[in-house]
């Protein structure tokens, strides 16, 4: 059996428990155990993927195909593994579980409550990935913030299991704010010790108390946060605000806080964490030897969780490349032909985000038509992909009215069509194309030489498609389909063999980048942007060469 760590939450929400649990995990993975994370939400949708990104931030697709929490994409970043969707559980979807329950009669003669019925469900599931030898830990983040009623049953079914586990088999992390107030210029723990009294009242007493806070915390104040919240003072955790996430895992190492868990878990590791690849990584991200300007062409920019896995993509490349990434968000929305060159003026390159619905649609096709005929080079995401596709149609191939069927249904030239599988189906939930799918890579091509391979693997979420009734207007007019799915032929990849660096694909590579695994298509990306930059700056300075010399 494995051992649990429940990570809460009070006070107010993005405290950044997901942050948290990622540092712990990744700590305790490199002493060697074996860890997952996952995350409990408290909402009554099954899962995000019907929500508004402006609601939920980005819908995180796994390998397996469940649309879950961004959340799960700070877990494989942090830990380099795939999750699942028993990784994700929500409200709904116990509820939808044990109502089928119900209907099927496996309740008979029963009142089906919220406890014990629904807290067994959750219970069920907090030690589904625990069974085995697979992981040593499972670290469970529990969404929300302690007081609200949506988490309640959550909290409950953790009391329960620490009543029914081990004592040493359970350890409760709780996350909370200390908030400086400018005018006293101080520190204030009064609302981390409702929290706890809030948590502690629902049968749930923390072991460690992790507060997040702008200013250091004082031996005293610790001391106070002990004696007033029953913890020991080496368990009052300081979780400064911090310049990059990735540098969570050294500052939760340097407070112990994975030795103050595994003591309590009375486990005894002797190897110290091994985590000479991240910190040469954050070497490389803090002290870059070149910047790029990137612009990001989308509809939801005012929210950055929108992108969440783009920007991470980003970090990553720009540390292999020893580059810094400077991301400009440009909304689709307000770019026109007459104003597309102000616009994007001063980038290296330009990525067109992934999204959904008509606002925003030509906007990004200007934006790509710019890109192609300027050389900047140019990378397009699931609808970035399809917006090249109907650009170069519109403006290559001479079909005025090439569209997308989900943009205009009635459209003369269907050069984006529904796939053939999603024309039957009504419901939206779940239904579309997700998870991974392989792909065969034609050798010699752009994506060739990004991957190193003929045959890939990357996670889908569309319904659209490139229609293969114009392959040939396409590829005799320079556009090459060199990927494509060998089960469909579904094209998977586009790209301009005479455009310095022009490609989009189908697929969301962004999904699997990590630390210790940039996504090959970002990190060219970012070396084509850096080519441009200094040819760009070669151009302004010609006789810079020589005067050094």
């Amino acid at each position: 059996m494995a051992k649990y760590i429940f990570v809460t939450g009070g006070v107010t929400s993005s405290l950044g428990k997901g942050i948290i649990a990622a540092s712990l995990a990744k700590l305790l993975q490199a002493r060697g155990l074996k860890v997952t994370i996952q995350k409990f939400d408290p909402y009554i949708n099954i899962d995000p993927g019907t929500m508004n990104p402006y609601e939920h931030g980005e819908c995180y697709v796994t390998e397996d195909g469940a649309e879950t929490d961004l959340d799960l994409g700070h877990y494989e970043r942090f830990l380099n593994i795939f999750t699942s969707q028993a990784n994700n559980v929500t409200t709904g979807r116990i509820y939808q579980t044990v109502i089928n329950k119900e209907r099927e009669g496996a309740y008979l003669g029963k009142t089906v409550q919220v406890v014990p019925h629904i807290t067994d469900e959750i219970k069920r599931r907090m030690l589904q990935l625990g069974q085995g030898n697979e992981y040593d830990i499972v670290i469970t983040e529990i969404g929300g913030t302690v007081g609200d009623i949506e988490s309640l049953p959550f909290v409950e079914a953790v009391r329960q299991l620490q009543w029914e586990l081990p004592e040493e088999d359970t350890v409760i992390v709780h996350l909370t704010l200390i908030p400086y107030l400018k005018a006293a210029k101080e520190l204030k723990t009064k609302p981390t010790q409702h929290s706890v009294k809030m948590l502690s009242q629902e049968g749930v007493h923390p072991d460690v108390i992790v507060c997040r806070t702008e200013k250091q915390l004082t031996p005293d104040l610790r001391r106070k946060i002990a004696l007033f919240c029953n913890v020991k003072t080496e368990a009052v955790i300081e979780a400064m605000d911090a310049s990059t996430i990735y540098e969570v895992p050294l500052l939760m190492m340097r407070e112990k806080l994975d030795l103050i868990c595994l003591k309590k878990m009375n486990m005894t590791v002797n190897e110290e964490p091994e985590l000479t690849k991240w910190k040469g990584f954050l070497d490389k991200l803090k002290y870059p030897k070149s910047k790029v300007t990137i612009g990001l062409i989308g509809k939801y920019i005012e929210l950055q969780d929108a992108y969440k896995s783009i920007l991470e993509s980003f970090i990553h490349a720009g540390a292999i490349n020893e580059c810094q990434v400077q991301v400009i968000n440009v909304h689709s929305e307000f770019i026109t032909e007459d104003n597309v060159g102000e616009k994007l003026a001063g980038l290296d390159g330009l990525l067109v985000a992934p999204g959904f619905g008509h606002r925003g649609v030509e906007g990004k096709i200007v934006a790509v038509k710019y890109a192609r005929e300027k050389g900047l080079p140019f990378f397009g995401i699931c609808l970035g992909m399809q917006m090249a596709v109907i650009e170069f149609a519109r403006n290559v191939l001479g079909l005025k009215e090439a569209h997308s069927t989900e943009m205009d249904p009635d459209t003369k030239e269907p050069v984006i069509d529904l796939m053939e599988e999603q024309k039957k189906i009504t419901a939206k939930g779940g239904t579309m194309r997700l998870g991974s799918y392989p792909c065969d890579i034609k050798e010699g091509s752009l994506a060739f030489t990004i991957y190193g391979s003929t045959t890939i693997s990357e996670r889908h979420r569309h319904r659209w498609e490139f229609n293969n009734k114009y392959q040939s207007q396409f590829e005799k007019a320079g556009m090459l389909a060199s990927g494509r799915n060998p089960g469909t032929d579904l094209v998977e990849i586009i790209e301009l063999p005479q455009h310095p660096f022009f490609i989009g694909v189908q697929y969301h590579p962004e999904l699997k980048s990590t630390v210790e695994n940039p996504q090959p298509i970002f990190v060219h990306f970012i070396k084509a942007a850096k080519a441009y930059a200094d040819k760009k700056s070669d151009i302004k300075n010609p006789l810079l060469q020589s005067e050094m010399i």
